[in-house]
């Protein structure tokens, strides 16, 4: 008897539990409002040009300045040497100062592809661009490209990932699995860890042991650079970006398995960077961004983490790391979501998802 009321008392706070999560998450979602801007193609990056305009990536080989005022989108040609081909194809854009910077999956011949990085000087018409960087070694793989770019002062830093391709993101001598760190004009910065305390490492490598690294930007609060990545079957993860640094990935399944079903490795052991969340199940964790806005005031400082299988916009706050809080701000709203920017002006939220550019603002 004792037992039937025990099992009783914990199913229902097991329905109550469920209850509050899947409240909490509605309240957040019918406190906002969803608008539908532009169809799209495939679209994977986006950066806004000015109050008004957003220059954005379609993933099959389009750039295209989109009015968000006036609801239309016009195609830029360009010069880029891309292959689609898996998971690879244009990828993110950056506009910065006059000049535009993307990440593509660049055709070096023979099936072979790259994470490349090229710039071009911004024009409306024609974009002439000249790539700033190529990943060695070109892999005939259609898997796990990356890319983000963020910009901190005068540096790029690019996410590549490792193609597939397991234990090669422990190898330093070979680019992709890293985290990238160039000069703007694709030059070498002197006090990458090649010139410091890692002779081994190739000149542009800031950090290893990354699998798929779709989430990459810059912190006005601290000056930090942050990161998403894919893990296997499970084990996404949010982490800082730190100098010299490992993840460890293919050490490291940090709680997920290979899609085989047999595990990787440990979550984390000392010696690697310890990610600030993870996922297990997967998310499918991709853009992220840590927002600065008047629309969302309430949330300036958190992380914004959107996700391409769970559909959903996640809010972490995590100044204090022993005490990090995360909400589902919405889900199945937008479908997959690629990508998401914060107006520069009025802090209202664009993201690129299924096929689409969305608006995400406050409910009046």
């Amino acid at each position: 008897m004792v037992e039937d009321l025990n099992f009783h008392k914990v199913k229902k706070l097991f329905f109550v539990i469920i209850f509050f999560i899947f409240f909490s998450t509605n309240l957040f979602a019918q406190n906002l409002k969803f608008k539908k801007l532009v169809v799209l193609n495939d679209p994977w990056g986006s950066s806004f040009l000015n109050n008004k305009e957003l220059i954005i990536t379609e993933k099959g080989g389009k750039i295209k300045i989109i009015d968000i005022l006036q609801k239309k989108a016009v195609e830029v040609d360009h010069n880029l040497n891309f292959l689609e081909h898996g998971q690879g194809g244009l990828l993110d854009i950056l506009y910065k100062d006059n000049f535009i910077y993307v990440s593509y999956s660049e055709n070096r011949g023979n099936g072979k592809t790259s994470t490349s990085i090229a710039k071009a000087i911004f024009d409306k018409k024609k974009l002439n661009f000249k790539n700033i960087f190529q990943a060695e070694p070109p892999i005939d793989s259609g898997y796990h490209f990356g890319s983000r770019l963020a910009i901190k002062d005068n540096h790029l830093f690019a996410s590549a990932g490792e193609r597939g391709k397991g234990m090669i993101a422990q190898d330093p001598s070979k680019h992709p699995g890293s985290i990238i760190r160039i000069k703007l004009d694709g030059s070498i910065p002197n006090d990458n860890p090649k010139f410091v305390d890692k002779p081994d490492w190739l000149p542009e490598i800031y950090q290893i042991g990354i699998r798929n690294p779709q989430g990459l930007t810059l912190s006005s609060y601290d000056g930090k650079i942050y990161m998403s990545n894919h893990g296997a079957k499970g084990g996404d993860w949010f982490g800082e970006v730190k100098k010299g640094e490992n993840y460890g990935w293919k050490i490291l399944g940090w709680g997920g398995k290979n899609y085989s079903g047999f595990p990787i490795g440990p979550k984390w052991k000392p010696g690697f960077t310890k990610a600030i969340q993870y996922w297990v199940p997967s998310i499918a964790t991709s853009a992220i961004t840590i927002y600065e806005g008047n629309e969302f005031n309430e949330w300036n400082g958190h992380a914004l983490i959107t996700s391409l299988k769970d559909q959903s916009l996640r809010k972490l706050i995590f100044n204090d790391l022993s005490n990090i809080k995360e909400d589902v701000i919405f889900k199945d709203e937008i479908g997959r979501i690629r990508d998401i920017q914060v107006h520069p002006k009025n802090g209202k939220i664009y993201f690129l998802a299924s096929d689409n550019l969305w608006l995400m603002e406050k409910a009046k």
